[in-house]
């Protein structure tokens, strides 16, 4: 039997949750609206659609049957027509022929197919080639011997490959979100951290390229060259923190500053051109997957752990906070102020290093461009995630759900084909609400 304490407890512990991460339910009413939105008719076109087709040639024709295969020169349906070749091959039918082309392709082929004598009694396609026209040119095929998957309703939004996309286009942001978010923390604020994007990218390539051959660089070169990289930025944080810490200047002058000199120094070392001489290796770091979730996800999984734990169960995450809430009294109690926001900013610009060789690898060059814009989608997921402008509260999962919370609607207003004029104006709007929202709580408590 429940307690009046056991139950103040728990509606206590529930307030704490709500204050903490409330944000995570607009997160999943945003997933049911999008999915709701985007139902539409799915054709599949995977090893398990090609499964589906062979069996119903079978079914349908016999194991006798004679079979031209018809997709397009693409790489998902190269895989759909193998994995229906193979199956076939289990089955019985025999293959007349593969096309991977457009509709002459196919025409050609079929003629290929009828002047050697032999039959076509079933044509395997996806519904992209279904619609092809060439068909009905031969009285020996016609439209009716065409088997394609069976199509179903899905979301477009819950497609596993769009989820997939939001998560890996997330990661970068989110990575760099971290270090911003404890920044925020302090009452402070980094600027900096797009330009830094780029610079990492560009000191990160150039040393593979000049050091390592580029191309034909070695583990150890693409080691030290994102070491650099990100070493570099870390440096760029440590200087900011050294001007708002030694000096007492505005962190906001002070990162917009840093801001102008790395970009400024990203386009002075490249030249102002990408720097595309990279290893295919380089690629695994931003565009490989392992167990089937792309890499950057994976890396933004760790990093969000281990700051969660940093934050939630060390000292030093309690020292951030003091110094958020009231740096003078964190002070006078013993908290090493200068140091903990030195190192706060160090690991912003580290962070924001990291993100740039992720994103270098990812699209396989470096590149000044890089990062534009980027310090205003972070800033916007650490506050979409709870995190106060005025310092002293916010919480690391807060800032991931923030970030998932942007990429959703950007990604949901794409879906559905939102003019993108007006995706900046709800964008924005959103960033007032959390604002907004966070100005009330503090009001009211």
């Amino acid at each position: 039997m429940n307690t009046p304490s056991s139950a103040a407890d728990t509606s206590s512990a529930f307030g704490r949750f709500l204050s903490d991460y409330g944000m995570v339910f607009v997160l999943l009413l945003l997933v049911v609206l999008f999915s709701v939105l985007t139902i539409a008719e799915q054709n599949p076109t995977g090893v398990d659609a090609a499964r589906q087709v062979a069996g119903r040639i079978v079914d349908r024709y016999g194991e006798s049957a004679g079979v031209i295969i018809v997709t397009r020169d693409t790489a998902d349906d190269r895989l759909f027509a193998e994995a229906i070749a193979s199956r076939l091959a289990d089955l019985g039918p025999s293959v007349r022929a593969t096309v991977n082309g457009s509709p002459a392709d196919a025409r050609q082929a079929i003629e290929a197919v009828l002047e050697r004598g032999q039959s076509i009694d079933a044509v395997a396609a996806n519904n992209a080639t279904s619609n092809w026209v060439i068909y009905d040119r031969f009285d020996e095929v016609g439209r009716e011997k065409l088997v394609i998957p069976e199509p179903y309703t899905w979301p477009n939004f819950l497609k596993l490959s769009n989820l997939l996309g939001v998560a890996n286009q997330t990661a970068i942001y989110a990575i760099i979100a971290i270090g911003m978010t404890m920044v925020i923390i302090t009452a402070g604020i980094d600027l900096s951290v797009g330009s830094l994007v780029a610079l990492a990218s560009v000191a990160s390539a150039l040393v593979i390229r000049d050091l390592g051959a580029g191309a034909e660089a070695g583990l150890g070169l693409m080691l030290l060259g994102t070491a650099i990289g990100v070493g570099t930025c870390g440096l760029a944080g440590l200087f900011n923190g050294a001007m708002v810490t030694a000096f007492r200047l505005p962190a906001f002058i002070v990162t917009l500053g840093m801001m102008l000199m790395a970009s400024g120094l990203a386009y002075r070392l490249s030249e102002g051109a990408s720097i595309p001489q990279l290893p295919d290796s380089f690629f695994w770091i931003g565009g490989g997957e392992t167990m089937g979730l792309p890499n950057p996800v994976w890396l933004m999984i760790l990093l969000y752990v281990i700051a969660h734990v940093v934050m939630t169960r060390t000292a030093f995450g309690r020292y951030v906070y003091a110094i958020g809430g009231n740096a003078e009294a964190a002070r006078l109690s013993g908290v090493p102020v200068k140091r903990v926001q030195l190192i706060v900013y160090m690991l912003s610009g580290a962070l924001a290093g990291l993100g740039g060789i992720v994103l270098a690898s990812k699209l396989q060059a470096g590149d000044p461009k890089f990062g534009l814009m980027y310090e205003l989608e972070v800033i916007a997921a650490v506050v979409v995630g709870g995190t106060s402008l005025l310092g002293g509260s916010g919480k690391i999962l807060g800032t991931l759900i923030g970030a998932f919370i942007i990429a959703v609607i950007k990604n949901g207003m794409n879906l559905t084909d939102v003019d993108p004029f007006n995706q900046k104006i709800v964008l924005g709007a959103v960033l007032l609400a959390a604002v907004l929202i966070d100005t009330i709580k503090r009001r009211r408590s």
